[in-house]
């Protein structure tokens, strides 16, 4: 073999070893930092007033007043309001959760909302500091009514119309 061939060769390896060195630093820097979550008050506020942030309309007489956001009061997601669905909403760390909480107090899969007979419950899903319901730690599934604050970590979080 020529020395120009062994040449192109130790670069070659070299540059795969690098390679190999950089996406292992890249895989541990996202589990050390973790998922970045971006703040959706400052985007609402860059696009100003929408339909949703209107006074809702009274429900026609009789009608039960239905939850349909679930809005966060408090904590480093303050502002963001999500639509509620038919399906469940899973609270926590993951970001494979519904509402990623970037909150040092809340667990990975911290606590799920869902719907049940026309009610919305909440439930603990085995957290290691708890879930607050109007300021009494939750153990199983208990419902959650219009206006009732529910504290995970430092965040705060209640259903609206």
């Amino acid at each position: 073999m020529s020395e120009l061939v062994v040449t192109l060769l130790r670069l070659s390896y070299l540059a795969l070893l690098w390679l190999l060195v950089l996406s292992a630093i890249s895989v541990l820097r996202k589990d050390i930092f973790g998922t970045r979550v971006v703040a959706r008050l400052t985007a609402r506020r860059s696009r100003g007033a929408d339909a949703r942030d209107a006074a809702p309309a009274e429900p026609p007489h009789g009608a039960r007043a239905r939850p349909v956001t679930l809005a966060v009061l408090a904590g480093p997601l303050a502002g963001t309001r999500l639509s509620l669905s038919s399906s469940a909403v899973l609270i926590g760390r993951s970001p494979g959760c519904t509402l990623v909480l970037d909150d040092d107090y809340a667990s990975g899969r911290h606590a799920r909302i869902f719907p049940h007979d026309g009610r919305w419950l909440v439930e603990d899903l085995g957290s290691t500091n708890g879930t607050y319901l109007a300021d009494h730690r939750i153990g199983g599934p208990e419902p959650m009514e219009l206006g009732m604050p529910l504290r995970i970590g430092q965040t705060v979080i209640e259903l609206q119309r």
